[in-house]
């Protein structure tokens, strides 16, 4: 299935991918091909594939079979230098701060804007000395946001990035997104939540049980079921 049109660049494909924890399938032969300059919604009930997919993008996780790329190359050491990724789990020690985070992420990453990162975390108005146990929730989801979309990558993969925040949070974090979201890149977005994403997704990919039920446009979808995408996701995997 091909999110990609035409003229545009692939910049995630995944061939006859399958991805096993024993006798557990997670990913099963999925084919897929993901365009640039594309915010795509990666949606599905709990325990459907999506995290493995998004760890498989970001090369923390090998293939049990088949092949994953990403800007045409097999997904290796090579390509970490073109995907961002936020994890689903809070990822900073709560002992550091927002410098110390700047600064870990500049050394990490040569394509780390780390003035970029700065001025959006003054913008909130946190102190950048704070450490992150100090901060609520929502900020800290914030920080992480802010980091990750501070790099100049060429896919970023973000699992759950609206999970458990409120709703003004949320609002932030999406606004983040589109802003940030720059020429030549894409964004891979894996949630449950598809009310308060359906606005920003240019496209649309249903899995479950690690295949694909449907891949295509957001707008397409709409159209085809005469609903929003949240009701089509509730149909689609009604218990």
């Amino acid at each position: 299935m091909s999110l990609k049109g035409m003229n545009m660049a692939s910049i995630l494909e995944c061939r006859n991918l399958s991805k096993t924890y024993g006798p557990v399938v997670a990913i099963d032969q999925m084919d897929l091909v993901m365009g640039e300059d594309r915010i795509v919604g990666r949606l599905g009930p709990n325990g459907s594939g999506k995290t493995t997919l998004m760890k498989l993008a970001a090369g923390l996780l090998q293939p049990t079979s088949g092949e994953i790329l990403v800007a045409g190359q097999k997904v290796g050491p090579a390509t970490k230098a073109l995907v961002s990724y936020l994890p689903d789990q809070t990822y900073l020690p709560a002992s550091m701060n927002s410098l110390k985070a700047i600064e870990m992420f500049k050394d990490f990453y040569s394509d780390f804007d780390a003035a970029k990162a700065m001025e959006m975390i003054k913008r909130l108005g946190i102190d950048p000395n704070m450490r992150f146990k100090a901060l609520s929730k929502g900020n800290k989801e914030k920080i992480q946001l802010i980091l990750v979309m501070s790099r100049n990558a060429r896919l970023f993969v973000l699992d759950e990035p609206i999970g458990g925040v409120d709703p003004a949070t949320r609002d932030f974090i999406l606004q983040t997104i589109v802003s940030n979201h720059q020429a030549g890149s894409s964004v891979l977005i894996s949630t449950h939540l598809v009310a308060d994403v359906e606005p920003i997704l240019d496209d649309v990919v249903m899995i479950n049980s690690g295949r694909v039920v449907y891949a295509g446009g957001a707008e397409e979808m709409r159209r085809q079921r005469g609903k929003t995408l949240d009701a089509a996701f509730r149909e689609e995997f009604r218990c």
